[in-house]
């Protein structure tokens, strides 16, 4: 056989395997007979967790009956199904949830998810639930419910998951394999899904990652430093006027940056406008408006000697450490959101640590250079007063 012969003959038999294999899916979707003899018109083989989403579509009332099934899990998995009508993955997914609790019952509840850091806690969805309920057998959980489709629309992303259980709460499941993948795209009137793969979701990743680093840099390390040049160097007489442009250079850098990471932030609320107001996003609108009116007071900036320069110093004060506060509080938060290895937190807080040691050493030694300036400056005041009393009396 030549070696032409031989690639048509590989060519058919990988063709061969292909149909055998999709028909295959296609029996374990189709030809399922649930316990409960429900029937359903649709069905599709998800091409991750080994999962199957079955469904009858209602025009009339935009509801859909539904059936999601996952195999290969045990009585210590949680498993969910879940729709996002913001189109994003995870972040603002309104989820089917089911597992075995401690008392060995079966529980199926409604999750809406607003952060990275969720525990599928229950709660209601952004779109009702009439009906929820959940069976297990033979390493398999299945999920059956009727939703009220939102959004007057048929076509969502729609997410799915498993991953264990401690107690009666579930824990994070896995970051890598398949578990990335357990996400695309359904219409349940036409039928049609598609894929979304991983390129959506690392994108969405990386610009979330992104969004964190520039918010650290710049809001949690620059700002705070550009504000102990400020206040630490102008002990230091040589120091001016090198300690103002410092301080300005730090500050408007920090500024720029943050800017930037707070408009990623912007996009990925955007993304996901599923997700309820959080405390993370409020703060870091506050922080926006605040910065900036830091920013537009500099061109208000009046000179050392003007009768209100006073009134001027103290707003800069106030509102320059109240952003400092609420970005150190607002990256937390947005820490908390993620979830990351812990590592991250440790990091960002022995950075904190290290910052504050320094002001508390240079605070110290402000108050001494400032203490001894005053001691050596009262006996020049003294002199010219003590001369007067002499040549009075």
């Amino acid at each position: 056989m030549d070696k032409f012969s031989k690639n048509i003959v590989l060519s058919a038999c990988f063709l061969i395997i292909s149909l055998l294999a999709s028909s295959s899916c296609a029996q374990n979707c189709s030809d399922y007979r649930f316990s409960n003899n429900n029937i359903y018109t649709a069905c599709n083989s998800l091409p991750a967790l080994n999962s199957f989403l079955h469904w009858n579509y209602h025009q009339s009332s935009h509801t859909v009956d539904l059936a999601y099934r996952q195999t290969g899990v045990t009585a210590s998995n949680w498993v969910a199904w879940s729709l996002n009508p913001g189109g994003g993955a995870m972040v603002g997914s309104q989820c089917l949830v089911a597992f075995r609790n401690s008392s060995g019952l079966l529980r199926a509840y409604t999750s809406p998810i607003s952060s990275y850091g969720t525990q599928l806690e229950e709660g209601p969805l952004s779109f009702k639930v009439p009906r929820i309920a959940a069976e297990f057998t033979n390493n398999q959980m299945i999920i059956y419910a009727t939703i009220e489709l939102p959004n007057e629309s048929t076509s969502f992303t729609h997410v799915w998951q498993h991953g264990a259980v401690s107690g009666d709460t579930p824990l994070m499941h896995s970051t890598d394999g398949e578990h990335v993948r357990s996400v695309g795209t359904i219409d349940f009137a036409t039928g049609l899904t598609a894929d979304v793969g991983t390129a959506t979701v690392g994108s969405r990743n990386r610009i979330r990652n992104v969004h964190g680093v520039l918010n650290v840099v710049s809001w949690g390390i620059m700002m705070p430093i550009g504000a102990m040049a400020a206040r630490y160097l102008k002990v230091f007489k040589m120091a001016n006027p090198a300690r103002f442009y410092l301080h300005v250079t730090c500050q408007s850098t920090a500024y720029i940056v943050g800017v930037a990471g707070w408009s990623l932030g912007l996009k990925l609320g955007h993304d996901s406008p599923g997700v309820q107001q959080t405390a993370h996003r409020n703060i870091g609108i506050t922080l926006f408006v605040l910065a900036t009116l830091q920013v537009f007071a500099l061109f208000l900036r009046p000179k050392p000697d003007h009768k209100y320069r006073f009134y001027w110093n103290m707003y800069h004060h106030s509102i320059g450490y109240t952003v400092i506060v609420l970005s150190i509080v607002n990256i937390f938060e947005g820490l908390d959101i993620v979830d990351p290895e812990k590592k991250w937190k440790i990091a960002y807080a022995g950075v904190l640590i290290f910052l504050g040691a320094i002001a508390v050493l240079l605070e110290a030694f402000t108050w001494y250079v400032v203490l001894k300036r005053r001691r050596q400056s009262a006996p020049d005041k003294q002199r010219p007063h003590e001369a007067n009393g002499v040549n009075g009396a």
